[in-house]
């Protein structure tokens, strides 16, 4: 089956391609980009005015099951990834049971290949059941395909274990992906500690609870010289030390994600509790320096931390509520609201949310080339609508973005040459 993906702006951040052309797909792979390209038989897609990028990959999403369908489900979460515009994600651990042996891993895999529409790729766990005591079965959730391992939701708080994580992640050449936080620093905080947390009179969270956790992980990153990955990276001091640390040839890698590039902690004065998250939103000038960072490279990727929620877990007090954002299908025009805006450029843009996190998992994607997987992700930069929950295909309806209206929205996802969502609706 050929399909042809014809007269839109190719954007390849691995080869600096960006030019128009037609992109020929023949058996899920890319066969041909080049101008005037024509077919006698298969599908054509009008991709004119529209940008033609490598497939985004997001390495932090919840999906929930097993154990949390109410939630979300593979089901679900992959069409909401699709409609987002992501050709990939990687699910982590915290599941009931947890993502902590080969037999759960196949489960997901195989759930995955059954009712999912994307790439599934999963996430094993750091520690038996995620309590942070004892190491998890590693090599048998690497051999059952799972890509890093992870205690995200809860860090990983003996600095042993870590090591012990660290050490052993090296022998199978995969990333430790660390949450970091500290829990007696952020116990019972609600918000970023500061000005608006005194104001609003809810308890604070210093950016240091972040802050100490990543001091600590790149010691042992440096002493062990495996990769660690540092997820949702949010404050400024997290910024500098992996900025030195990687001067200093420590392996390290981190993300960010669109709600901490776009939100400050100033909306929490809403009482919204779909603006409580964690680590939680910051002030301003943690956020200029996350964009600082994006642009000199110092982060990496962007990633969602896709976290769907049931109704009832946000709609209670703002101290009671659950943290999270579903965060798949606003990513993409949020994240384009940075590039209108002129604070952030569109090949960096492509580049953190395709290469940028293929390269952090090793993974054969996030490139748009002749030979290559036919992942792609088709976005409209002139198309403009405002965030509906009640439009979701994730069961998660908890978005701090409901209500505004952005531009630049995926137009097309294509999976290994299929087109699994076209303008937001699943095909």
């Amino acid at each position: 089956m050929k399909l042809l993906v014809k007269g839109g702006r190719v954007i390849d951040p691995a080869s600096g391609m960006d030019q128009l052309a037609d992109v020929l797909i023949q058996d899920g792979k890319v066969m041909g980009i080049d101008r005037n390209i024509s077919i006698d038989e298969g599908e054509m897609l009008d991709a004119s005015g529209k940008l033609v990028c490598p497939g985004f990959i997001d390495i932090h999403v919840h999906l929930r099951e097993p154990g949390f369908e109410y939630k979300e489900d593979i089901a679900t979460g992959t069409r909401a990834a699709a409609a987002g515009g992501f050709a990939t994600i990687c699910c982590m651990p915290n599941t009931d049971p947890v993502i902590d042996n080969a037999a759960v891993t196949s489960f997901v895999r195989e759930r995955s290949r059954k009712a999912g529409v994307v790439n599934v790729l999963p996430i094993g766990a750091v520690t038996r059941r995620q309590e942070g005591n004892e190491l998890a079965e590693i090599a048998e959730m690497v051999a059952a395909g799972c890509v890093a391992i992870s205690d995200d939701g809860r860090p990983v708080m003996r600095a042993d274990i870590m090591r012990y994580a660290l050490e052993y992640s090296k022998m199978f050449q995969i990333p430790v992906m660390s949450h970091c936080e500290d829990l007696h620093l952020s116990k019972g905080g609600q918000m970023h500690e500061g000005f608006f947390s005194t104001i609003y009179g809810l308890k604070g969270i210093p950016a240091e609870a972040e802050e100490v956790m990543v001091a600590r992980d790149l010691l042992l990153a440096k002493l062990t010289g495996a990769h660690l990955h540092l997820c949702h990276v949010s404050t400024a001091g997290s910024i500098q030390m992996i900025k030195r640390a990687k001067s200093e040839g420590v392996h390290v890698t981190c993300e960010v994600t669109p709600h901490h590039l776009t939100l400050t902690d100033e909306i929490v004065g809403s009482y919204d509790t779909d603006t409580k998250v964690n680590p939680p939103l910051r002030s301003q000038e943690h956020l200029e320096t996350l964009w600082k960072a994006l642009k000199d490279g110092t982060i990496d990727c962007i990633a969602t931390d896709h976290a769907p929620h049931h109704f009832e877990s946000k709609d209670c007090e703002y101290e009671l509520a659950a943290s999270g954002i579903s965060g798949l299908e606003t990513a993409v025009p949020v994240v384009m609201s940075l590039v209108h805006k002129g604070i952030l450029d569109l090949k960096t843009m492509v580049e953190k949310m395709s290469l940028g996190p293929a390269r952090v998992l090793g993974l054969d994607r996030g490139r748009l080339e002749v030979g290559a997987i036919a992942d792609l992700t088709i976005i409209d930069p002139e198309a403009v609508r405002t965030v509906d929950p009640a439009k979701f295909y994730s069961q998660g309806k908890n978005t701090p973005f409901k209500g505004l209206e952005y531009k630049g929205w995926p137009y097309a996802t294509i999976v290994a040459g299929k087109i699994v969502a076209r303008d937001g609706i699943i095909a």
